[in-house]
């Protein structure tokens, strides 16, 4: 999928198996949605090979949420760009982790840390996440306590310039990073590339979500964070 997945158990009773469910799960999404592989689901459907309504439940559910944020957004969140092939990944991300979270859950887990590339759903804490500073790649700007839900982050750093206003066409660079708190990975994920892609008004916008808390720093390197974001220490100071 493009990013390590690490997953820590620490309750004795569960079962290997669940760990190995994790992983076969989430190489069968990236199997199955990646935009990347000729025959997957989400490439058979770009070219045309696939009728709307003979979708699997699975990329059904995924593209209902793409267009969701998309009209939630004015058009600046958009999986389907001129000039670019279908591309829901910035949905399939999150919604994949949440869906291996709740996989185990069922096994019976309650206490785990499920890392996919610093995007983390966590359950029975508490449990420390850093983030990573957007200047600063050995460096933390906040720590966030959570005991059960998510947190995922959009920014430039990893894959500079990836994250395209649909509105413009263009990258979007109003912000160096964005992170959300929410209850599931899959929003989290979703609402944090959402804003971001929206520029500084993408941290109302967010901000304004039930459920959704957020840290977020702009272009100018001011750090701008909601009164419910679940701080626990302060690292180096984004400016």
């Amino acid at each position: 999928m493009g990013f390590p997945v690490s997953l820590r158990i620490d309750d004795e009773h569960v079962p290997a198996e669940a760990a190995d469910a994790v992983f076969a799960w989430l190489r069968e999404v990236d199997e199955r949605f990646s935009p990347f592989k000729a025959s997957s689901e989400v490439s058979r459907l770009d070219r045309g090979e696939l009728s709307p309504d003979g979708l699997s439940a699975d990329l059904t559910e995924v593209l209902d949420l793409c267009e969701r944020y998309r009209v939630e957004t004015g058009g600046a969140f958009d999986v389907r760009l001129p000039g670019r092939g279908l591309d829901p990944c910035a949905v399939v991300k999150g919604w994949s982790v949440q869906r291996a979270a709740e996989l185990l859950t069922a096994a019976g887990a309650r206490r785990f840390c499920l890392n996919a590339g610093g995007d983390v759903v966590v359950s029975g804490g508490p449990w420390r996440v850093g983030v990573r500073h957007p200047d600063h790649a050995d460096k933390l700007c906040t720590v966030l306590a959570l005991t059960d839900g998510a947190v995922a982050t959009s920014a430039r750093y990893e894959r500079g310039d990836h994250i395209i206003d649909g509105r413009t066409g263009r990258p979007a660079t109003g912000l160096l990073s964005v992170t959300v708190v929410a209850r599931t990975l899959t929003e989290a994920d979703s609402v944090a590339t959402a804003a971001f892609a929206m520029g500084p008004e993408g941290i109302d916008w967010a901000a304004a979500r039930e459920g959704c808390e957020v840290y977020a720093v702009d272009a100018g390197r001011r750090v701008l964070r909601t009164p419910g974001f679940p701080v626990a220490a302060t690292g180096e100071a984004a400016a």
